[in-house]
């Protein structure tokens, strides 16, 4: 099971209008939340400030190249997002390079939508299955629960353990409100005596720490019972 709270998101980075609005209306059809990107300096852009879990990238971009994309993907941002490359070079150098440089997949054009969609398919369930175990995520909020990390727009939160645990069940747990106590005996694992000001206070610290990368909310406040994730 994929564990975010909406569908998987996938940037398309091509500068052909045309080719680009084919790819978003057949991945939209399959429910898949799509970013239009129409050169390479566009694409890493949002790459920077969004998490998605697949890449289409063309190769002939204006800007600077798909190499020079997968490159600052890869060494500058450290990313390990999976790329389908689409590219009308279709000998096997070409296509061994872009491999070296960390591109998932390859297609060459012109290509049939349906077997784009299909290997489209293939690597999310990939990601999916290997995020699965260990991530969560919500807008642009990760969750890493192998290393207790939470990043949002890739900018580590620095969360300290409480805050880290009060985040992680809000986002297990998308449509629950959380009383007080309920954060309190789960997150501290200890009985609750009453002691309202130390949730508030880790709730406060979690959204100023969100607030200084993100304006999106991500915790509200359900007044007279306590707190949910923010839809």
């Amino acid at each position: 099971m994929y564990n975010d709270t909406n569908h998987p998101k996938i940037l398309i980075v091509e500068d052909d209008v045309h080719i680009n609005n084919i790819i978003y209306d057949v991945l939209r059809k399959e429910k898949f939340q799509c970013t239009q990107a129409y050169s390479g300096s566009e694409g890493i852009m949002n790459v920077t400030h969004h998490e998605y879990q697949l890449i289409i990238l063309d190769l002939m971009l204006p800007g600077f190249s798909g190499e020079d994309f997968m490159h600052r993907l890869r060494i500058e941002l450290s990313s390990d997002t999976p790329v389908i490359v689409l590219s009308a070079k279709d000998k096997l150098d070409n296509k061994l390079n872009l491999f070296k440089l960390g591109a998932a997949d390859y297609v060459t054009k012109p290509f049939e939508v349906e077997e784009l969609l299909a290997r489209v398919n293939v690597h999310v369930k990939r990601t999916s299955r290997t995020d699965s175990a260990t991530r969560y995520r919500h807008k642009n909020l990760l969750l890493d629960s192998g290393t207790m990390n939470a990043s949002v727009n890739q900018a580590d939160l620095k969360l300290t353990r409480q805050e880290y645990k009060i985040l992680e069940l809000l986002l297990k747990n998308p449509t629950r409100v959380f009383t007080k106590q309920d954060l309190y005996e789960l997150a501290w694992e200890d009985i609750y005596i009453g002691e309202d000001k130390t949730i508030t206070v880790h709730i406060s610290n979690i959204r100023n720490k969100i607030k200084r990368v993100d304006e999106e909310a991500y915790i509200d406040t359900i007044w007279g019972i306590g707190f949910r994730l923010a839809p």
